[in-house]
């Protein structure tokens, strides 16, 4: 039975003094353990005189300075040490070795796969599973069929990334390296083996031994920080099915094909097999990714609250050029309000991701934020390689991303390095508006490869005139106060001729990221979901004459509920 992946939620950004203070609000961290930044012109020898904390575990020397990994041994609260070291001169900044996971959705879906869809040939493509990679060719008809009845009837044909396309520009470069920083890659997959990156001088060099210079002992194809070794051999899953979606090899009569048919592919294991890791180890798997030069850093996990060195690491990254791609999250939470990371970091390479199904909405796991999450992929019910020659279909933010890792990979195939910023934001303009995430997404829409490549902008619906609302008062649409367990309300509201209609909720006291009022238009598409406590609320506008509310719980925690009674409009 394969190891679940568990969904780990980032908190609120807080600073470190305040973290020391409220020690009850830490994200979940490895106990006892601290991460020592010092100043660059301050020495070990110097906080190791004045240092009573605890004993050192490691010392890091990244490109972005000299770390300490101490563990402590004293009586004193780790909020204590953090407040003492963070005083102490020779120290920038001191923080929790918060812990990280892969982001894959709670239900893990296994590879029973009707026999329909694999008997089913694409002419561009003999690899035998290609027709259910709806991400890449979406016909309405091919998301894979998998156990749980989780597939849905019918999909939204070209809701996908525009692959067939795309490929008419490039199919990728060998010479385009990315890291893959997850559990690891299975290397000697027969879909993945041709497209993994092999340091040749390690290859060709004696074992144990650092032959290329570069402080890591036979990293042949990566390197391995959660067992400190030069195997990173995937014992999870998540890792090598990322891998498949990026650069799965096209035209072997196996298998899968991924975004680009040619890539090398570099495993970065920071996550153990049982999908966790800790900052230490993750920052120093950045760093070596930025040190051998990959082009682009893969990221599907998260975790943790905000880490200096964590950001620091990726700014390094950025200054080298280096693209890093990070899954939003999937706990359907609003990214704006509550961060995930590293998603949630501000610097102009990170591209967060969202994910959107086969109809071409947004995944009902997936996070989002109107000025945080960049773009969407296709997330839900993907199939992609997993270790010893095998497939499987799996749900997630973490699925999204190598889709658009591999998408911005035949981007630097095609035009060569460029400057993060610029592409992130050609990246943007040239997505797929959809009303799903419009108000979901910076770009207001999902990747497209061919736009993308062929610099091809997308335009976006006008917006309201903000002074040009009209209220409305209407019938009421209310909750029992408290809510019932597994509630399911739902009212439309209609004004003809309207070109924007909004709610205006009165009060709401909802439990946060577990049940939600959502804002629905015409067409079905969820413009946003409504939770925690307000008043007086104007919920986001929807194209149209018609708005729809409707609120569904959870059989747990039930708090006040909601009212409506009013709406506003834009003829």
């Amino acid at each position: 039975m394969k190891k679940m992946l568990f969904l780990i939620t980032a908190l609120c950004l807080i600073s470190i003094p305040v973290l020391a203070k409220n020690l009850s609000k830490m994200p979940a961290h490895i106990p006892g353990e601290i991460i020592i930044k010092l100043k660059n012109d301050q020495n070990k020898s110097l906080f190791n005189k004045d240092n009573v904390f605890g004993n050192i575990v490691r010392e890091m020397n990244l490109l972005s300075g000299d770390y300490l990994l101490m563990k402590k041994t004293n009586k004193l609260s780790l909020s204590q040490v953090l407040l003492e070291l963070n005083e102490n001169p020779a120290v920038e900044y001191a923080e929790p070795n918060y812990v990280y996971h892969a982001i894959q959705n709670k239900l893990t879906i296994h590879d029973v796969l009707s026999t329909k869809y694999n008997q089913i040939t694409r002419r561009l493509t003999n690899d035998p599973k290609f027709s259910q990679l709806w991400g890449l060719s979406n016909d309405g008809s091919n998301e894979p069929q998998a156990n749980g009845g989780n597939s849905s009837p019918a999909g939204k044909a070209g809701a996908d990334i525009n692959a067939f396309k795309a490929w008419g520009i490039t199919k990728g470069d060998a010479r385009i390296k990315i890291a893959v920083i997850d559990t690891g890659v299975d290397y000697n997959h027969s879909d993945l083996k041709n497209n993994i990156w092999t340091n040749e001088a390690e290859l060709n060099g004696k074992a144990g031994v650092d032959d290329d210079g570069n402080g890591y002992v036979d990293d042949i194809h990566g390197y391995d920080f959660a067992n400190k070794d030069g195997d990173p051999m995937d014992g999870n899953g998540h890792g090598t099915h990322c891998s498949g979606t990026i650069a799965a090899e096209h035209n072997n009569g196996v298998g899968v094909a991924g975004v680009m048919a040619h890539a090398q592919i570099v495993g970065v294991k920071f996550l153990t097999d049982e999908g966790s890791g800790s900052t230490a180890d993750a920052i120093s798997a950045i760093d070596y990714a930025t040190k051998i030069g990959v082009d682009v850093m893969s990221n599907s996990w998260g975790g943790g609250g905000f880490s200096q060195a964590l950001e620091d690491a990726i700014k390094r990254a950025n200054q080298a050029g280096i693209i890093f791609t990070a899954a939003a999250g999937n706990s359907a939470s609003n990214n704006d309000r509550t961060p995930q990371y590293p998603a949630n970091y501000n610097v102009e390479n990170v591209i967060s991701v969202a994910a959107h199904n086969y109809n071409d909405q947004l995944a009902s796991f997936s996070c989002y934020g109107a000025t945080t999450v960049h773009v969407a992929a296709p997330g839900r019910n993907i199939l992609s390689t997993v270790p010893n020659n095998g497939y499987d279909v799996y749900s997630g933010t973490s699925m999204a991303t190598p889709h658009v890792t591999g998408v911005v990979g035949l981007y630097l195939a095609r035009y060569g390095k460029q400057d993060p910023a610029t592409l992130r934001e050609n990246l943007m303009k040239s997505s797929v508006y959809g009303a799903a995430y419009g108000r979901t997404t910076i770009a207001g829409g999902r990747v497209d490869a061919y736009n993308f490549l062929a610099g091809i902008e997308t335009t976006r619906p006008a917006k309201p005139d903000p002074n040009s609302w009209i209220s409305q008062t209407v019938d009421i649409f209310e909750s029992t106060h408290p809510y019932a367990d597994s509630s399911n309300l739902s009212k439309k509201y209609k004004i003809a001729g309207a070109k924007f209609i909004r709610a205006v909720i009165r009060k709401f006291d909802i439990e946060e990221n577990y049940d939600g009022l959502n804002v629905i238009d015409k067409t079905g598409a969820t413009i946003q979901r409504v939770d925690g406590k307000g008043n007086d609320f104007v919920t986001e506008y929807v194209d149209g004459d018609t708005i729809e509310l409707r609120f569904e719980s959870d059989t747990s925690v039930h708090e006040w509920g909601f009212v409506v009674e009013e709406v506003q409009y834009i003829k």
